[in-house]
């Protein structure tokens, strides 16, 4: 798993890159209520906004780790957006595949991320 400083996960599987939001991001958003996925076949710029979530809290977006292609939404959390706040690493919002692979290279590892929040 690789982890962005905008609290992502990414698991690739062959060129299909799972995406999700870590357990540090659900707890400081609080119950999740609300979330808006991408499109399946959506092309996406690394930085755009694909995704709304909606919390007690506060709104947050989820920005496109890498440039590509949405191939997979996750349902689910359209019709039970709580089941982030049950298991994050479960919780899975989107599948694509990156027309720059590449930059996974340049994310954090588990270590360099449980650092980077303080863990």
């Amino acid at each position: 798993m690789k982890y962005t400083e905008d609290h992502e996960w990414l698991d690739d599987n062959d060129g299909v890159i799972t995406v999700g939001i870590t357990e540090h991001a659900a707890t400081q958003l609080g119950d999740v209520v609300f979330v808006e996925l991408p499109e399946i076949g959506q092309t996406v710029t690394k930085g755009e906004e694909i995704v709304v979530i909606e919390s007690v809290k506060a709104a947050s977006d989820i920005m496109a780790p890498l440039d590509g292609e949405i191939v997979e939404v996750n349902d689910a959390l359209a019709a039970t957006p709580g089941l982030v706040n049950e298991d994050a690493e479960a919780a899975w919002f989107f599948r694509m595949t990156t027309t720059t692979p590449e930059e996974m290279d340049g994310l954090m590892d588990e270590d360099g991320y449980k650092e980077f929040i303080g863990d």
